[in-house]
């Protein structure tokens, strides 16, 4: 349905709506409307509107007795078009950068108190993803013994960010062969993504000789190397707010939302599939996943050089969209300048 097609009058009648409707939790009657926001038209004018908005499918009622509610569609159009990002005060803004930086300077740390940050400020779930590493540019590979049958290996892209993980060996191996393998493997690797290095890491240095057992294990090991565990990528943050929530009172709503919380890798999947820059909202069934099609999304992207990741919130469909876009879009400015900071004295 074009929003252009609507008239003024209905388009105000749906915003004091949901407005209304977002604070209180209550379906909305006519009356409510037409004396709370003093519009000047009369109850029965008011309920005319409400019906035409139901018959577009913006509004619905929940019981043939209450009053309207608005839909998944209504609340698009209130999103897209009705509503202004709150702005935020200077003490917000500052309450936000602090909060970030407040239990350390890893990214991990900083990514975790932001989930717990977002949660706490708008009471919803704070959620926030670690960038997509896979995405990075190979910069440099390090092999370093760190015991008789352990190696670490150090991956750091172009970007500055890195990761490490221990490998078993069988027996141990020499340094000088560490280095040599090293060496091989940043000539040929470095300058690529990690994802075309993971899917092509075993023709690339299949004609290498004299250090078999070695290379052998860099193939063996190409997933584990060049990716990150999903489980360990995904921060959330505020369950115990829930409680507190209308729409999670029932024993089943709460439920299935846990279970799309202890699955990370559902949800992380789903908000790495959206490629698009900037504030995103996804509003109930547009989200696709079952366990979630009663709740909406807020999230932003932030950006470390070439990498990305994202932050945001989750709730119930009824939520202060306007508030929410601004705390989630600052926030993910924030943490870009917050991590590209640390990456730039890393370098």
């Amino acid at each position: 349905m074009a929003f252009e097609n609507l008239s003024e009058r209905e388009k105000q009648i749906l915003f004091n709506l949901i407005d209304y409707y977002i604070r209180s939790a209550d379906p909305v009657g006519s009356r409510v409307i037409a004396h709370k926001f003093k519009m000047g038209i009369s109850s029965a004018t008011v309920r005319n509107t409400l019906q035409d908005l139901e018959e577009l499918g913006l509004v619905e009622q929940p019981h043939t007795s209450a009053g309207r509610i608005p839909t998944d569609s209504g609340y698009r159009v209130y999103v897209d078009y009705l509503i202004k990002p709150e702005k935020l005060t200077e003490a917000q803004k500052k309450a936000i950068k602090q909060s970030i930086l407040k239990e350390g300077r890893g990214i991990n740390e900083i990514l975790g108190q932001t989930s717990k940050v977002l949660g706490e400020i708008t009471s919803q779930l704070g959620v926030s993803i670690s960038p997509r590493f896979e995405e990075g540019i190979l910069k440099n590979v390090r092999l370093i013994p760190v015991a008789e049958n352990k190696i670490m290996v150090v991956v750091i892209v172009r970007s500055g960010l890195a990761r490490s993980l221990i490998l078993e060996v069988e027996a141990s191996i020499s340094e000088s062969s560490l280095l040599e393998v090293e060496s091989i493997l940043n000539e040929r690797l470095s300058g690529l993504s990690l994802s075309e290095i993971r899917k092509s890491v075993a023709e690339r240095i299949a004609d290498v000789s004299g250090h078999g057992r070695l290379i052998q294990l860099v193939v063996d090991s190409k997933d584990k190397i060049w990716t990150e565990d999903k489980s360990e990528l995904i921060h959330v943050a505020g369950t115990d707010r829930l409680l507190d929530v209308p729409e999670f009172a029932s024993r089943e709503a709460l439920s299935r939302l846990m279970k799309i919380i202890e699955n990370g890798h559902i949800l992380y999947d789903f908000l790495s599939r959206a490629t698009e820059e900037g504030i995103v909202i996804t509003i109930g069934r547009e989200n696709k996943i079952d366990e979630i099609i009663n709740c909406s999304l807020v999230t932003s992207t932030y950006r470390v050089g070439s990498i990305t990741g994202k932050i945001g919130v989750i709730g119930p469909t009824r939520m202060p969209y306007g508030k929410l876009v601004s705390l989630v879009e600052y926030t993910a400015k924030s943490i870009t300048e917050v991590l590209s900071g640390m990456s730039s004295e890393e370098k």
